[in-house]
Parts: C-alpha cells; structure tokens; sequence
C-alpha cells in the first residue's frame, strides 16, 4: 500500500497579478497557457496542477521568478473550453498544455503557431494531432495514455473479481473521440468469453443513472466506465449506483477508486503530468514541438478498494492483490 503528501498550489495568486510585478530585474517571465476539462474544485485539479509545478520547478523554472502559468478549468462545459481556449491563446502564451483530448481539439483551433504539449491523448496520430508518434511535424506533440489494447485488461480484471459475471456495462463520455474505440476492444475481447455487451454513451448524471438503473435489472452484471469529461465529472455518482445496484466495477483510472469505486487499471496521472514538463522546458528553450517523439505512459497502476469488495461479497484472490500497487482498505 502506499500513500502520497500533495503539497500546496504553487503560485495560486500569481495568476491573478501582472506579469510585470513578478519578474525578477532582468529576467523575462515566459508564459505558459494550461485547459482542463475538469472543473477547478475536482481534486484531481490539485494532484496535476501541483505536477505541473513541481517539474517545472525541478527543471529550473519558478512561478513568479520566471514563469507565469494561466489555468482555465472548463468544468466540463463543451462551450467554456472552446471559449477558454481563444482566452488563453490571446494572452500569446510560449507553449500550451492541453489536459486531455477534449482541451487539445480545443487549442490547436485557436493555437496558430503556438506550440502544444498534449497530456491523456489516446490515439494523436488516429485523431489527427500529429502526422506520425516519431516525427509528429506540426506545432504539437506530447505525450499519450496507453494503446486501445489496455481496454481489454478491464474486462479480464474484472473477471478475475466478479468471475460470475456474464453482462457488462460500458458506460463512457458520450462526446469523448477515443471512447468508441475502446468499447469496441472490451467487445472484442467479451465476445470468445460469452459476455454480453451494452454500451452507454452518456452526457449527464441523469443518463448515468438512467443507464445504471435499467441494467441493473438483470443479475450477474458488471461494470467499465470508460474515463472521459463526462464520467471523471460524476464519478461519485458512478460509484454509489454501482454499490446501489451492487455492480463489480472496474475503471480507467485511480481517483475512480479513491471515490469507492472497485478497482482500476491504468496510468498514474501525476507521473505522466510531471513527464509532460519536459517538453515543457525543451521548447521554451528552443526546440520545435513537431521534433519531438510522442511519448506513450510507461507507468501503470492497478488499485483495488478492499471495502468496496467486502461490501459486494467479493473474495479478491491473492494472486491478484500480490500484483496490485495500492490496496484502499
């Protein structure tokens, strides 16, 4: 089990004063323009945007001595980010970071030449952000989640927990590009095993619940919900239908767990986001952003939450904790 210090925002305050009353005597603050899909308050804010810093500073640039960083958090509002977007754009940011797909469709329509550091990308090269992961040419590059295979390890976990399941809910962001490829590998994969399907693309709290309740009429269900603005924003409500309707689930990422989801497979976030500064610091120094390699996450975590399991009856198996990096009890 492990556990992690967030430490405070850095530089909270700094966004909302003038350039010119940080910069040291001398020294040109450069500017770095940062969207979120996510809102502000999800806690999830805090753990990237504390990333973010903390890397930057590792790499020799300080909030307010010679770095001014603008977030904009769309909350989820499909309107907000393309309005965030030409915001940040016209402040002349050095480079861009977009936060995830939605962000990047977002910012290169309003980038220009400004060059874009992605983060959460699943397919750059299939959405049509970079010509090739080696050379993506362009102004943009960055650095993706994981291949669409990954979505077939969601279904064997959640095998390997729930092994009587036989249904299986996909729930995903209705509006999230990358999601209808991954519901079809979890397909793929169900189809030699004998699991049936149902997908559920959604745009609310409400379709969740409407989704979650109908399913849950028949026995022997498990859930995969796919991560994406829509369902990060209402994870909490994911979770408590899930145990409602006592649903075996399994997630893309971990702040599903810590919100008393099942269990989840995926990438550590914070390291991907702390890795993204490095392209940071590469073209603020002169390099172009078409040079540099999109990179995939290298680093994978699994997390199961033991109270969760006890609540549905589940008997996780020690082969599958002896594998799992974080155990919630």
């Amino acid at each position: 089990m492990k556990r992690r210090e967030f430490i405070a925002l850095l530089g909270g305050a700094a966004a909302a004063r003038p350039l010119t009353a940080w910069a040291q005597k001398g020294e040109r603050l450069r500017r770095i323009g940062v969207l979120f899909a996510i809102s502000e308050s999800d806690p999830e804010a805090k753990i990237r945007t504390s990333a973010i810093e903390q890397g930057l500073e590792r790499l020799g640039w300080s909030v307010g001595r010679n770095i001014q960083i603008d977030y904009r958090w769309a909350g989820n509002e499909a309107d907000r980010l393309r309005r965030y977007a030409s915001e940040l754009m016209a402040l002349k940011p050095d480079v861009g970071l977009a936060a995830a797909t939605t962000p990047l469709v977002a910012l290169k329509k309003e980038a220009g030449s400004t060059p874009i550091v992605f983060v959460q990308v699943y397919d750059p090269v299939g959405g049509g952000f970079v010509a090739s992961l080696a050379r993506p040419g362009g102004n943009v590059t960055g650095f993706a989640t994981f291949e669409y295979g990954l979505a077939a390890k969601w279904l064997e976990l959640l095998r390997q927990l729930a092994p009587r399941t036989t249904r299986v809910a996909v729930v995903y962001d209705a509006i999230s590009p990358s999601s209808p490829a991954l519901f079809r590998e979890v397909e793929a994969t169900a189809a030699p095993l004998g699991i049936a399907i149902s997908n559920y693309p959604v745009r609310n709290s409400g379709e969740i619940e409407r989704a979650l309740q109908g399913f849950a009429r028949q026995p022997d269900g498990g859930l995969i919900v796919i991560s994406g603005p829509t369902t990060a924003a209402h994870r909490e409500v994911l979770t408590v239908l899930a145990a409602q309707h006592r649903l075996p689930s399994v997630y893309s990422y971990r702040y599903f767990v810590t919100s008393g989801g099942l269990a989840s497979y995926g990438i550590d976030n914070h390291d991907l986001y702390t890795r993204a500064t490095s392209y940071i610091d590469r073209i603020l120094k002169g390099d172009k952003a078409g040079d540099l390699p999109v990179q995939q996450a290298t680093k994978f975590e699994l997390v199961i939450n033991l109270k969760t399991a006890k609540a549905l009856g589940l008997e996780i198996p020690l082969s599958l904790l002896a594998r799992t990096d974080e155990v919630i009890e």
